[in-house]
């Protein structure tokens, strides 16, 4: 292991992963905001805790 650190700068593969980590978490942010599911900035309406409730035991008698 300490052989890969002596071909690559750590400095330049930490800072690399991190902007990767940044790009991609951009990227699956932007995603789920361009879904109607997902989208937390449209303030979409969102079902209520009883119809959700309800959902949940309909998925349950089906299992």
């Amino acid at each position: 292991m300490w052989r890969i650190w002596k071909l690559f700068d750590p400095r330049r593969v930490l800072i690399g992963i991190g902007a990767w980590l940044a790009v991609l978490a951009l990227l699956i942010h932007f995603i789920l905001l361009s879904t109607e599911r997902f989208n937390w900035l449209e303030g979409t309406a969102v079902g209520s805790v009883t119809e959700t409730a309800e959902e949940v035991e309909a998925l349950h008698r089906q299992v």
